[in-house]
C-alpha cells in the first residue's frame, strides 16, 4: 500500500513555511518564503533575511517579500523574537544584541546555518533588512558582523548607534570590544552596501522620546527629535567613518514598515543582479 505522506509533509517546506523553533535556542523562532520551484539538488539560493520591529510582525513582513522571492530567486527568513524573555512585558531585548544573557546577533546567526543544513540556501553571507526596532537590530548586527553581511537595509530606527567611540555603548561604539568580544571592523564595514531608509511623513515622536523609559539612555535627545533627524544622524557618523550609503526618503509615508519595503527591494534586486554578472 503506498502513502502520500511524504509528499504532504514536504508540502510545508515550501513556499510559506510554519514557523519553527530553532534548535539552539528554542524559545527563538523563524518562517520562510522558499520559491516552489527550488530544490535540493538546485545551486543553493541567497537568503534575504527581514527583521521584525517592536511589534513581532513577522509573518507579515515573510508574506510580504514572498513575491520578491519568486522573481529573485532568492529564500526568505524571517525571525521571531518573542517579546518577555527572561522579564514580562519586555519588548526591547534583541535591538540592542544582547540581553539576560541571550545573544541575538549569534542566534541569529545559528538560524542561519540551520536554514542552510535545511533549505539550501547560501549563508556564508546573506542580506538583511530591518525597520524601526529591527532597524536597531539591523545595524547594531552590522557593526557585529559585516563579514557575514552582502548587503544591510536599516528602516527608521528610533534609536541609533552612532560609529563613534567616545560615546559609550549604545549611544555609540565605545566598550563595544569589551561588552561583545568584538573588534570593529571598519574596513569591512565600508566593504558592506548599505541603505538607510525612512518615510518623509515619519514624524511622529511619542514612542522614541521616552525619557526614563527601558529603552532609553540620556543622551539619545542630542540624535535628533524624529526618526527622520535621528537617521541622518546614523548617515553622518557613517559617511564620516568613511561608509558609502544610498539615502532614501520615501514621499508621503509615515512610520510604516510596508510602505518602504518597495524600495528596499529595489535596493536589494540591484545587488542580487550584481551577483550574476
Amino acid at each position: 500500500m503506498t502513502t502520500t505522506e511524504p509528499d504532504s509533509q514536504e508540502a510545508h517546506f515550501v513556499g510559506a513555511t510554519p514557523f519553527f523553533a530553532s534548535g539552539h535556542d528554542q524559545r527563538l523562532s523563524y518562517g520562510l518564503f522558499v520559491p516552489k520551484d527550488h530544490t535540493p539538488g538546485a545551486a543553493p539560493l541567497p537568503l534575504v533575511v527581514v527583521q521584525h520591529g517592536t511589534g513581532r510582525s513577522a509573518e507579515r513582513y515573510r508574506n510580504e517579500w514572498a513575491d520578491f522571492a519568486t522573481r529573485h530567486g532568492c529564500v526568505i527568513l524571517a525571525p521571531l523574537f518573542p517579546a518577555g524573555i527572561g522579564k514580562r512585558r519586555e519588548l526591547h531585548s534583541f535591538k540592542f544584541l544582547e540581553y539576560d544573557g541571550i545573544r541575538f546577533d549569534e542566534e541569529l546567526l545559528h538560524i542561519v546555518e540551520e536554514v542552510g543544513q535545511e533549505f539550501n540556501t547560501e549563508t556564508e553571507t546573506f542580506f538583511l533588512h530591518g525597520f524601526s526596532g529591527g532597524g536597531q537590530f539591523a545595524h547594531r548586527f552590522f557593526y557585529a558582523h559585516p563579514d557575514r553581511l552582502a548587503g544591510v537595509s536599516i528602516g527608521a530606527p528610533g534609536r541609533i548607534t552612532q560609529l563613534d567611540d567616545s560615546l559609550p555603548w549604545w549611544l555609540g561604539t565605545g566598550g563595544f570590544r569589551e561588552k561583545f568580544g568584538i573588534e570593529l571592523d571598519l574596513a569591512a564595514l565600508r566593504r558592506v552596501p548599505v541603505q538607510l531608509v525612512v518615510g518623509s511623513a515619519d514624524v511622529e515622536t511619542w514612542e522614541i522620546n521616552n525619557a526614563g523609559g527601558p529603552n532609553w539612555m540620556d543622551g539619545v535627545e542630542k540624535t535628533g527629535r524624529t526618526r527622520i533627524e535621528r537617521i541622518e544622524t546614523l548617515r553622518d557618523s557613517f559617511e564620516r567613518s568613511g561608509l558609502s550609503v544610498r539615502f532614501d526618503v520615501v514621499p508621503g509615508v509615515a512610520h510604516q514598515g510596508s510602505l518602504v519595503i518597495p524600495v528596499v527591494q529595489d535596493f536589494f534586486a540591484g545587488l542580487l543582479a550584481s551577483r550574476l554578472k
